[in-house]
């Protein structure tokens, strides 16, 4: 065999070494892949939890309950998974876990957000909810109406009113300096009309010391008229809000948390959004310290997610603290789990089917009072 004969070969050989590596990669990937996948269904999680009634709520016995880890325990029946659930001190401490592999997994009532899928991988969402606010009920009456009148609407509904009544009497002053000796005059004469414009405006004394000329009284006709029905929505304004204040609280949107002090749990989803809009806040170490010195009117608003407010409201203080019919923000509750966890595809088309359920709706009927999940 000469030298060219060999350098054919040994192509030739090279050829089919590769095709019967790639054929026995086809014949028993397969079966190495179920193995691995076996191997990992057969092993027992470590899924950590939280306190967070009525997603997670801790027995006296030490048993859990509540609607996220129903939810779990479907699943896991469902995809033959073993697990233990252990009791994580707080959610950092949770989301800590799930990211340098203490846990598997972590289930309650944990938010999605960006910072924390920068660590950790979340499944497909199973709640939304948002941002709920929890007031006192006996608020004291006068303190609301003292609020109502110190607020920035109030100055301001107020500022607008004298602006017209000066710019009213401006004109008033140009139609009648040269006419009119009240208004004669700069300095002196531009106050008059100022002074008069606003009285007009209240419907006192109006007559004395009125404009002379014909364009100084249709001026004139026209801005008492106009302030009639200014003052008319002005008061209606403010006897509605204070009114309602004196019924509701002096808190019942997001933009009533500006003037009052507020309250949140520390190191929670909630705080980032507060600290995001620049709400100044202070910070308790759970939901019953929260509600607690809303109870003592130590705050005026304490702001966690809606569901875990009502839940612990309804439950603990009814009696002196509400939660407000309106909610804000826009938060999503999902199973935790590690960053490019194996379980992730198998959970998140788990949760999807449970979540369509009627088992699901009828459990957060029974437990929220509602069926929305999504």
């Amino acid at each position: 065999m000469n030298s060219s004969d060999r350098f054919e070969l040994v192509p030739l050989a090279s050829f089919r070494a590769v095709l019967c590596f790639v054929l026995v990669l086809l014949a028993f990937g397969p079966h190495v892949l179920l193995a691995q996948e076996n191997a990992a269904a057969g092993k027992e999680l470590v899924v950590a939890t939280k306190s967070a009634p009525p997603f997670a709520i801790k027995q006296p016995n030490g048993e859990w309950s509540g609607i996220s880890i129903a939810l779990w325990k479907k699943i896991a029946d469902r995809e033959h998974l073993r697990f233990r659930l252990v009791e994580a001190d707080d959610v950092p401490a949770l989301l800590d876990g799930v990211a340098n592999g203490t846990y598997d997994a972590g289930v309650a009532a944990i938010t999605v957000t960006a910072e924390r899928a920068r660590s950790v991988d979340f499944t497909q969402p199973f709640y939304n909810t948002g941002i709920g606010i929890a007031v006192p009920i006996n608020e004291n009456p006068w303190v609301s109406i003292g609020r109502a009148l110190l607020s920035f609407g109030f100055f301001q509904a107020v500022g607008i009113l004298l602006c017209f009544a000066m710019a009213v009497g401006f004109l008033i002053w140009v139609l009648e300096r040269r006419k009119t000796e009240h208004f004669a005059g700069g300095a002196k004469g531009l106050a008059s009309s100022f002074w008069w414009s606003t009285i007009a405006m209240t419907q006192a004394g109006a007559a004395q010391n009125a404009p002379t000329t014909l364009p100084g009284r249709i001026v004139a006709m026209a801005w008492m008229i106009a302030s009639i029905i200014a003052i008319a929505v002005f008061t209606a304004g403010i006897t509605s809000t204070l009114t309602r204040r004196g019924l509701e609280g002096a808190v019942h949107g997001f933009n009533d948390l500006r003037s009052v002090r507020v309250g949140a749990v520390a190191n929670s989803a909630t705080t980032g959004y507060l600290g995001r809009q620049r709400l100044s806040f202070r910070a308790f170490p759970d939901v019953q310290s929260g509600l607690s010195a809303v109870g003592r009117n130590e705050i005026d608003a304490f702001v966690h997610d809606k569901p875990l407010l009502t839940w612990m409201v309804r439950n603990d203080f009814s009696g002196s603290v509400r939660v407000v019919d309106t909610s804000f923000s826009s938060e999503s509750y999902a199973i935790v789990l590690p960053r490019n966890s194996a379980l992730k595809p198998r959970l998140d088309l788990a949760v999807l089917d449970q979540i369509e359920s009627d088992w699901w709706q009828q459990t957060l009927f029974e437990t929220l009072g509602t069926a929305r999940s999504r």
